[in-house]
């Protein structure tokens, strides 16, 4: 399962930039076409989010559905897989959205550890 490996990577780098803040939210776009499966990370990540400032976060998925352009007419075409087909008959497609895996934002508990003299 490659997802919990994405998962960490996920973690890792959100719990680098919130530089010691709690993480209350993360937000993620996964296409349809990136060959990630949302559901596996849902559940990879309260594990893996464990003991680290993510601990307790929401995880939002956005799914992005994948489109290509075709190169014969220039229209855009939803795709239900890498391969798909044009209403004009031509299978020669550019994939413009859907393979997208990345942190979109989060959202970070603002109070900060004040010392008082």
């Amino acid at each position: 399962m490659h997802e919990l490996a994405i998962t960490r990577n996920i973690v890792a780098i959100v719990a680098e930039r919130a530089e010691g803040r709690a993480v209350r939210r993360v937000r993620l776009e996964v296409g349809a076409l990136s060959g990630v499966v949302p559901e596996a990370i849902r559940f990879c990540f309260d594990v893996v989010a464990r003991g680290t400032v993510l601990e307790g976060a929401e995880l939002e998925i956005i799914d992005v559905p994948g489109r290509g352009r075709c190169r014969a007419c220039g229209e855009d075409v939803a795709l239900e897989g890498l391969i798909g087909r044009c209403a004009c008959g031509s299978s020669a497609l550019d994939i413009i959205a859907g393979e997208e895996l990345k942190i979109k934002d989060m959202e970070l508990d603002m109070a900060t550890n004040v010392e008082t003299a």
